[in-house]
């Protein structure tokens, strides 16, 4: 498989090692040096691109290889307001989509913890739910994708909350996630349910980023031949 990578920071290189170890080929390498290769013709030359870059340039990213077939993986976070046209995009292309906060297989499982864990808790009230994230100082979205999907995860499984907020509160209806940024950490999540007699927490600690970077790379198998749009979900059978 012709392997097509859209940012080259540490993720773009974990995702590039874990590539190449699973047989694939990485055809062409994107970054901010050489965006003038960003051409139709280099794009369709791929079978998918693996997409990391930033708020500002993913949406453009995945527009313009969605325009030209070719399938998207793309783990960028803060331009999903514009999701849903992606989504259209892919389908008018004939031509699959998976965006995550997260492609981790272990964070996936996660996910699915959280929402069994919030779906018990919204029957005691006498727990406050409450999210912690841990990164390295260089991660530039706070909070994390992440810890956002774990919060609306939560929203939508206890009605008491209303929306998520970034800052202490005494708001009862708003859900606090804490974002603490420390050398090294590539991420932590707790999640935290704590009443006055006692605590109950779930929490997931990520060693290094070959998670993620596998979980992509296992996105991008799923997706070649695909159409529409899909999630982890589907890629994990879970």
């Amino acid at each position: 498989m012709n392997i097509m990578l859209i940012g080259f920071g540490k993720m773009g290189k974990a995702i590039h090692e874990q590539a190449i170890q699973r047989g694939h080929t990485i055809s062409l390498i994107i970054d901010i040096e050489n965006r003038h290769e960003f051409t139709a013709e280099n794009v369709k030359k791929t079978d998918v691109a693996i997409e990391f870059t930033t708020p500002e340039t993913a949406f453009q990213n995945v527009h313009f290889c969605l325009e030209h077939g070719v399938p998207v993986i793309c783990g960028s976070t803060g331009w999903l307001d514009k999701l849903d046209l992606a989504k259209k995009t892919a389908e008018t292309n004939h031509t699959g989509l998976i965006v995550a906060s997260n492609f981790s297989v272990g964070v996936n499982l996660f996910f699915e913890l959280n929402k069994k864990l919030a779906e018990l808790m919204c029957h005691y009230p006498a727990y406050e739910p409450s999210l912690l994230e841990v990164h390295h100082t260089q991660k530039l979205d706070s909070p994390s994708g992440t810890a956002i999907s774990l919060a609306e995860q939560i929203l939508e499984r206890i009605p008491a909350k209303e929306n998520w907020v970034n800052t202490p509160t005494e708001k009862k209806e708003s859900l606090v996630i804490t974002s603490k940024r420390a050398d090294p950490a590539p991420g932590t999540h707790h999640v935290k349910f704590s009443s006055a007699v006692d605590d109950i927490e779930i929490i997931h600690t990520a060693h290094n980023r070959t998670g993620f970077a596998l979980g992509a790379v296992l996105a991008a198998e799923f997706i070649v031949g695909k159409k529409g749009s899909y999630t982890m979900k589907d890629v994990l059978g879970i």
